[in-house]
């Protein structure tokens, strides 16, 4: 069975590769052609995991997964949510990200959050979403050097280590990533002995 991954990071793919069952042939946009930027403009994750995985089933017609992912911070409602990759602007990086974020949370007691991933899944007719949270808290400052985004600034649940502070294969094991693409492995291991 063939199933696209919508990316085009190669690592990402290998690492999921890796999990699937052998029955599966994993395959990245670059391999079915798609060179084209599928706009996110969904209002929340999962609906910008859809639009990612219906785009492509639609004009490739492949089954296929695509994930969304950002940060939720209590006390900013919800921000920057959808918008965590491009918070501090559409050109700014991780740094004025973190910036930005630390700068309006400087006034809140409450400094819960989480980390959301969204998986969508549209094989055959059906589409699937599987979701994986990690909850934490936002530091004061950035700690780590470790991951990307929000790692240095977010304390997963039972932990004193941000994400940018612990291996990746500790990361790995309990982030919302992880959590997840768990789920959605499973899902295919019982999709693809039917």
């Amino acid at each position: 069975m063939k199933l696209v991954f919508a990316t085009h990071n190669i690592h990402k793919l290998k690492e999921i590769q890796a999990l699937l069952p052998q029955t599966i042939e994993l395959l990245s946009l670059s391999d079915i052609g798609c060179n084209e930027e599928i706009a996110e403009t969904a209002a929340t994750i999962e609906g910008n995991a859809l639009l990612k995985a219906q785009y492509v089933k639609k004009h490739y017609h492949y089954d296929v997964f695509a994930d969304d992912t950002g940060l939720e911070v209590t006390a900013l409602g919800g921000a920057p949510g959808v918008f965590s990759a491009r918070y501090a602007g559409a050109q700014k990086s991780d740094i004025d990200n973190i910036a930005l974020l630390l700068k309006n949370m400087e006034a809140q007691q409450d400094r819960s959050a989480h980390f959301k991933t969204v998986i969508a899944l549209c094989m055959g007719d059906e589409v699937h979403t599987f979701e994986g949270i990690a909850k934490g808290h936002i530091t004061k400052e950035p700690i780590g050097t470790n991951g990307f985004g929000y790692d240095p600034i977010f304390v997963p649940e039972g932990y004193s280590q941000t994400f940018a502070e612990l291996s990746v294969a500790e990361k790995n094991r309990i982030s919302h990533r992880a959590k997840a693409f768990g789920k959605l492995i499973e899902a295919l291991g019982e999709l693809s002995s039917n």
